[in-house]
């Protein structure tokens, strides 16, 4: 690998999300390949909030939404419902659990998905052992890939899902249907359903 002069960083074109509204508020222009990460306990919104930022994104780019923990249960169709996915939206793809030399052929198709949401961490835990989300990642450099997590002890659950924090630009912690951003972004929330995260939140701050 040679050096790189300033010159060359400078001249380098990185592209980025036009994003708006609160999106924009709370991310900014992320760019669009790398590596966010979506975490938090369970019944919390993750799922919804997830859903929504893929809704969002579609209206954007191409968009594959892997349900391997809970595939196209009645729950998971719920939430698409509620997270007010349209039916005939064609930029925003699911599949059950996929393992991953079949995602990989997926992928590699000429109009494949520019973003990628693995859904969850926990049912990656063996593939991505010895090493592999970070092969993963390596090996998709012109893709976004968005890791959801469970959290344990404030935070994500499985190496694989530490490390993407790690690595991760945009990281979001959901709790009481509220979306906590940080990261290489301005930072912020957005709330999964205001009125439930407003109630939620009202009752932490004066218990």
């Amino acid at each position: 690998m040679k050096f790189l002069s300033a010159h060359n960083i400078y001249a380098r074109v990185h592209k980025k999300f036009e994003f708006d509204g609160d999106w924009l508020t709370s991310m900014g222009a992320p760019e669009t390949s790398g590596v966010w990460i979506i975490y938090g306990r369970e019944k919390n919104g993750k799922t919804w909030f997830t859903l929504k930022l893929a809704n969002y994104l579609s209206t954007i780019t191409k968009v594959l939404y892997v349900s391997a923990e809970e595939g196209t249960s009645a729950a998971f169709v719920e939430a698409c419902q509620r997270a007010e996915i349209g039916a005939h939206n064609r930029n925003l793809a699911f599949l059950e659990y996929t393992e991953l030399p079949e995602l990989e052929i997926k992928l590699s198709k000429r109009r494949a998905p520019e973003v990628l949401i693995l859904d969850n961490a926990t049912i990656y835990e063996d593939d991505f052992r010895a090493g592999g989300f970070r092969k993963f990642v390596q090996a998709h450099p012109n893709l976004l890939i968005i890791l959801v997590a469970h959290e344990e002890r404030g935070e994500p659950y499985t190496a694989a899902a530490k490390l993407a924090k790690k690595l991760a630009s945009i990281i979001v912690r959901v709790e009481g249907l509220k979306a906590f951003i940080s990261g290489r972004c301005p930072g912020g929330s957005i709330s999964v359903d205001e009125n439930k995260a407003a109630l939620f939140h009202g009752q932490t701050k004066t218990a």
